[in-house]
């Protein structure tokens, strides 16, 4: 399948999230500050991706996270509301491409890329079911 064929550069989708203490850097890092986490923000900025394509994605078909080029430019607090954006901006036959950026207001809190490539689950499956067990 190429990815090329339905999905399309300007595809786009926009999160919301309100900032829960369990995704702050102290939740999971004793005596550090409560504050949105890092790998909290990509993980927003990789499912709006997911989100900008699923609906142009065939049955049987989804994307995977591959690459991530992210700068956390600003904290935000527990309780603030960050609204994370993704963009495709480039299409190849497997891989797709995005702009990410997170914001709190207008206050950029993050931004960079984000790169998912185009998997058959049941592919998918069977090639990992065949690796089970055995020495990395």
């Amino acid at each position: 399948m190429d990815a090329r064929d339905f999905i399309k550069i300007g595809m786009s989708a926009e999160r919301m999230l309100v900032v829960p203490p369990e995704r702050t850097v102290g939740h999971f890092v004793p005596g550090m500050p409560m504050v949105y986490a890092t790998p909290m923000m990509i993980l927003e900025m990789e499912i709006a991706s997911g989100d900008a394509i699923r609906g142009a994605l065939q049955p049987g078909w989804v994307t995977v996270g591959t690459e991530v080029d992210i700068r956390h430019l600003a904290a935000a607090l527990v309780g603030a509301t960050v609204r994370t954006t993704a963009k495709v901006v480039a299409v190849e036959r497997r891989v797709i491409r995005f702009a990410v950026e997170a914001f709190e207001g207008t206050r950029k809190l993050g931004e960079g890329r984000h790169a998912r490539g185009l998997i058959n689950v049941e592919s998918f499956n069977k090639r990992l079911a065949g690796t089970s067990g055995q020495a990395q």
